[in-house]
């Protein structure tokens, strides 16, 4: 009976865990509009441009945005899409939104997709590892979209208001970075992948280059090969060498890893938590398993 209740009550937490993240978070949100941070300015919304104005207030409950004259509102629309990140298409569709609350040096990246179940392919730590390679390392960022979708917009909308706060990204950095979520997106969706697990292989991959500061291409090709190993992932070797390449641009580009070390050390133990708490405890469902077989197994003596 112990082991039931225990159970039943881990299965409990497990339903209503989400529901208290996004109390937790609606409340953070709510603390932001009753004051303006004077050295940053007013936190930055951006909607995508597709939103009807109906679906513009959904954002913006959705963000806990109470009052609009406390948020910078600005559209990111397919026109961004190819200022930002050389995009193809001017009349691209946007719906996913972003707030940005821009913090001091040192704070690190919160990022929270409030509506995780309609941004459907990029996952929290997918959004950490671009912004960082972007350039963007303090910042409270959080994600919706009122309808499903893959999520990869809400990036270039994220890169406009950061210019619209007066700060200048790198723009081979904000490619790089482009490219770097749909790489991730990618490999989750053709190799069969977890979400965390693809971020994980990425964290540690920037581990390592901020570790050893590779001089050349094979030395980056070393160092993913390394990590793939560890991780016990099989790749492709179109899907490796892609890898590889993204990685040599950013070596490239001199993206300096190692002035965010301590950010990629709290992503990766986030996904390692992801994963344990997937995977659960051992022995407890080891414990689980025991209890139903016995269960089973007292029900066919009786019919014995």
């Amino acid at each position: 009976m112990k082991m039931l209740l225990k159970f039943l009550l881990v299965f409990t937490l497990i339903l209503t865990g989400a529901g208290i993240t996004g109390v937790a978070n609606a409340a953070n949100g709510d603390d932001d509009d009753d004051s303006i941070n004077e050295k940053f300015g007013l936190p930055i919304v951006v909607y995508g441009g597709t939103l009807t104005d109906a679906q513009k207030q959904e954002v913006r409950d959705l963000l806990g945005v109470k009052n609009p004259e406390m948020v910078e509102e600005i559209i990111v629309t397919g026109e961004d899409l190819v200022k930002y990140i050389d995009g193809e298409d001017r009349n691209a569709r946007m719906f996913s939104s972003a707030k940005i609350t821009r913090k001091d040096k040192g704070k690190g990246l919160v990022i929270d997709r409030a509506t995780p179940e309609n941004i459907t392919q990029v996952t929290d730590e997918m959004y950490a590892n671009a912004l960082l390679t972007a350039g963007i390392e303090d910042a409270e960022v959080i994600v919706v979209s009122p309808v499903k979708v893959s999520g990869h917009s809400a990036l270039v909308g994220i890169y406009k208001a950061y210019e619209v706060s007066g700060e200048v990204l790198d723009k081979g950095r904000m490619e790089v970075a482009n490219e770097e979520l749909s790489l991730a997106t990618d490999l989750a969706e053709k190799e069969g992948m977890d979400q965390e697990k693809v971020s994980e292989l990425l964290t540690e991959i920037k581990k390592q280059i901020a570790e050893q500061n590779p001089a050349t291409k094979e030395d980056v090709e070393r160092i993913v090969e390394e990590q793939l190993a560890k991780l016990n992932i099989e790749l492709s070797q179109e899907d490796r060498q892609l890898l590889i390449d993204l990685f040599e641009k950013m070596r490239g580009l001199n993206i300096n890893f190692d002035n965010v070390k301590q950010q990629l050390e709290d992503i990766s133990k986030d996904i390692k938590n992801k994963i344990e708490n997937v995977i659960g405890d051992t022995g407890f469902w080891q414990g689980v398993a025991d209890f139903f077989r016995e269960l089973f197994q007292s029900i066919a003596n009786l019919f014995k």
